[in-house]
């Protein structure tokens, strides 16, 4: 079924995919929006997929039933992810995303020249802010796949368009596994996930990085210049609390159900706690200048 009615259903997936991505610290490589399926390209320093396909999927469902006044799921099952291999495949990845908007049956009789057009006034995708001057979602990180052409655009838009009559697509590499990689790759993901492997893997380490609970918890208290015990006693709601679990959340690699049990309250109060600081971020500035202190601090690490 179509998940997109009206522009306005669009704009609002945007807006929360860019609110998803800074809540659980996901960086947005590329996407497309089609008519009854998206698909993202996202890097997750924090391993943390699943908690923020969650919390996207959840929040865009929502949106979209109060809308259109509908009730229950609106996708089909489960999202499906592969795991890319970023030396050898993200290059096709990112190009089998941006070209989706030209695969489909109906522009499937119209000439290369057709496509290319068609492909660059397609609204509904990050394949503009990769051609173009300019940046319409600020929230886009296309360094890491502009990087191969030198940062050079008009070389990355010859890549892409040169083939538009292409069926071929990457996503085939990983089925069965889920890995869209060489066999080495394959073999040596399985060996870091199982800690027989002696190789140094800097990358593997800084996805798996944590900044520790204890420093979080120094961190905001010290901001607020009290005592961590201080904001930590169950039943005591404050900033400072609401600010805590939230760094919890984004640096501390725990999810609501852990930081529910470590400040005494359930689950849904911990998302409940996370909305309400960042909607009073939105009216106090001081209140965010003193959250981008704290967070620069975690960063360094």
């Amino acid at each position: 079924m179509e998940i997109f009615l009206i522009d306005a259903d669009r704009k609002r997936f945007l807006e929360i995919l860019q609110r998803s991505s800074e809540l659980h610290q996901v960086n947005i490589l590329a996407f497309v929006l089609m008519e009854n399926h998206f698909h993202l390209v996202v890097k997750t320093p924090l391993a943390n997929l699943q908690e923020f396909m969650r919390h996207f999927n959840i929040s865009y469902t929502a949106y979209f039933n109060k809308r259109h006044g509908r009730v229950g799921h609106l996708y089909q099952g489960r999202y499906k992810s592969f795991l890319v291999d970023e030396d050898n495949y993200l290059l096709e990845v990112s190009r089998y995303v941006h070209l989706n908007p030209v695969r489909i049956d109906k522009y499937s009789d119209l000439s290369a020249a057709e496509k290319k057009k068609h492909l660059r006034s397609y609204v509904w995708s990050s394949y503009g802010d990769y051609i173009f001057r300019g940046s319409r979602f600020p929230f886009l990180c296309t360094d890491a796949i502009l990087s191969w052409f030198d940062g050079n655009k008009k070389r990355y838009a010859h890549f892409i368009e040169s083939a538009v009559d292409d069926k071929t697509s990457p996503l085939e590499v990983g089925k069965g596994h889920g890995i869209i990689g060489e066999d080495s790759f394959i073999e040596n993901l399985k060996m870091e996930m199982t800690g027989e492997s002696k190789r140094e893997q800097p990358a593997f380490k800084k996805m798996i990085k944590r900044v520790e609970t204890q420093k979080i918890c120094k961190a905001v208290a010290d901001a607020y210049n009290f005592l961590p015990e201080e904001f930590l006693k169950k039943g005591k709601s404050t900033i400072a609390r609401d600010l805590a679990i939230d760094m919890l959340y984004r640096y501390g690699g725990m999810n609501q159900r852990e930081i529910g049990e470590m400040m005494g309250i359930d689950y849904s109060s911990v998302s409940v706690a996370m909305k309400r600081l960042h909607q009073k971020a939105k009216e106090d500035s001081a209140l965010r200048r003193r959250m981008e202190g704290i967070r620069r601090q975690f960063i360094k690490e």
